[in-house]
């Protein structure tokens, strides 16, 4: 039976969608075979960075807690905080009146003790006069002395003479009494030796009586020369007290000098003046406000030491151990936009400290070991120009950007185009590592997709440092392969021996300067 043109048009039209629906789901089909990815050319760069980008705030090299050491009322402060400020310009003036009286008292102290010096100084001269007149009276009662020994010795000669004299009339008049009783010798010759005896045993006795005198005489001059002695020793002795109270007379000047000075001081802590070059950080006394000293002293104000500057960044764990002392780096501080300081680092905290530690202690004794950890890195900024030294405050936000290592000619690839996968299984068990619950934990390696026409194949490679856009190739790929650089989709799901499509893109720049 004929058809009629009605179910003919239908037909067709139904023959035509069938068609069109294969056709769609071929293209469809043949897309999802042959995924679209984009291509990059393995280059030589001239130069790669490893980078580790941390945090932090500007800091000073110390702090100064400027406190009154001095008590009195508060009259004026003349810096506002923020000011730049030199060492020994005036910051805060106290009231003086009370430390100056201080002072004119203590100046009347020293006065005193000057006096009392210069008197003192007038009794040794005294004192010594006295030793002179001692010395000169012990010198004439030894002159005396002398003289008493001298005429002791004539005196001595006097008796021995007398004694001669005595004997000789003696044995003269018994020979005339002999020879007077032998008829011999005239009666007067016998009175004449009897009167000469007489006369020599009168002169013996004289001269004897003469020589006692003398050594009377002697003794006297010897106890005049004792006394002397004596009166010349309480002399000295004088004179030593005479000094010993001129030294404690000066001891008590110079400690009436020493306190006036330190009065003097005090008074002039009355205007405190900033001890270093710096910035004004904060200021916590008032005008009219009663400064007190001493144990509960009163601040005045904060001084930042901004003679050599530092930035403190906290570092995260994994990556402390590429940070090292003496690594240049540089900074950006939010104040002052997108322009880029020099610095280097000088000190690396070997103490962690969790996130959470806003004390910043570290070690506890209960330990977080789930909370991540981070390490304080200082870094000093170098050769900066005077208007940025003036322009940084303490606290300001920072982030540094440390080089921990660069590379030149060096085989790199984009980051994205490194695929991890799971290896394949080791033939024994004991070759493959074990997790602590007795689980198989796969191995995986790193390589990327070469494409070799329109078919990519998965290439083991070994890698180096890590920039911010590209990683060091070590060894797997020549310069000049093509690989796949993404989607990252596509790349999740490429298997070896795909075959791929690609895709037309811009072609960019890859910065070689990277972060880790």
């Amino acid at each position: 039976m004929a058809l009629s043109r009605k179910r003919k048009i239908i037909i067709a039209s139904s023959v035509a969608l069938v068609l069109t629906i294969i056709i769609v789901v071929s293209i469809f089909a043949s897309r999802r075979e042959e995924p679209e990815v984009t291509t990059a050319r393995v280059e030589v760069r001239p130069e790669l960075r490893s980078i580790v980008t941390a945090s932090g705030e500007v800091r000073p090299i110390r702090f100064l807690n400027l406190t009154s050491e001095v008590a009195g009322r508060i009259e004026e402060i003349y810096v506002n905080a923020g000011d730049y400020v030199r060492k020994g310009q005036p910051l805060v003036r106290l009231d003086p009146t009370q430390l100056q009286a201080q002072e004119q008292a203590q100046f009347a102290a020293v006065q005193a003790a000057l006096s009392d010096v210069q008197s003192a100084r007038t009794q040794v001269a005294a004192a010594e006069n006295q030793v002179a007149q001692a010395q000169q009276n012990l010198a004439a009662a030894e002159a005396a002395l002398a003289q008493a020994r001298q005429q002791v010795v004539a005196a001595q000669t006097d008796v021995d003479r007398a004694q001669v004299d005595f004997n000789t009339a003696q044995r003269e008049l018994r020979r005339v009494t002999e020879l007077v009783e032998a008829g011999v010798a005239s009666r007067s010759e016998y009175d004449a030796a009897r009167d000469r005896y007489e006369q020599a045993r009168v002169a013996l006795r004289a001269a004897q009586a003469r020589l006692e005198q003398q050594r009377i005489a002697i003794e006297e001059a010897k106890a005049r020369v004792n006394q002397q002695r004596i009166a010349v020793r309480d002399a000295r002795n004088g004179v030593e007290r005479a000094r010993a109270s001129v030294r404690s007379a000066e001891a008590r000047a110079d400690q009436a000098q020493a306190l006036l000075r330190g009065q003097a001081s005090q008074r002039a802590k009355a205007t405190q003046y900033s001890p270093l070059t710096g910035v004004v950080a904060d200021i916590q006394a008032r005008v009219g406000q009663f400064a007190v000293a001493g144990l509960s002293t009163t601040p005045l104000m904060i001084i930042a030491d901004m003679s050599t500057i530092n930035v403190e960044v906290n570092v995260d764990e994994t990556e402390i151990a590429r940070v090292e002392v003496g690594q240049p780096a540089k900074i950006k501080v939010d104040a002052l936009g997108e322009r880029e300081l020099d610095g280097v680092v000088t000190q690396k905290n070997p103490l962690a400290v969790g996130k959470s530690d806003l004390q910043g202690g570290g070690i506890s004794n209960r330990i977080n070991v789930q909370e991540a950890k981070e390490f304080k890195v200082v870094i000093e900024l170098r050769n900066l120009a005077d208007d940025v030294r003036d322009a940084l405050r303490p606290g300001m936000s920072a982030t540094a950007t440390i080089i921990t290592e660069v590379k030149r000619d060096v085989l790199a690839v984009p980051l994205q185009a490194l695929v991890e996968k799971a290896a394949t299984p080791a033939p024994t068990p004991a070759a493959t590592p074990t997790a602590a619950n007795g689980q198989t934990r796969p191995k995986t390696i790193k390589g990327v997709y070469v494409l070799d026409g329109n078919k990519v194949k998965f290439v083991e490679v070994t890698t180096g440092i890590t920039g911010e856009n590209e990683i060091e190739i070590t060894g797997g790929l020549q310069p000049g392969a093509e690989i796949v650089t993404g989607p990252s989709r596509v790349l999740r799901e490429l298997k070896d021996g795909a075959t791929v499509r690609r895709q037309t893109r811009r072609s960019t720049n890859t910065n070689s300067n990277s972060r880790s």
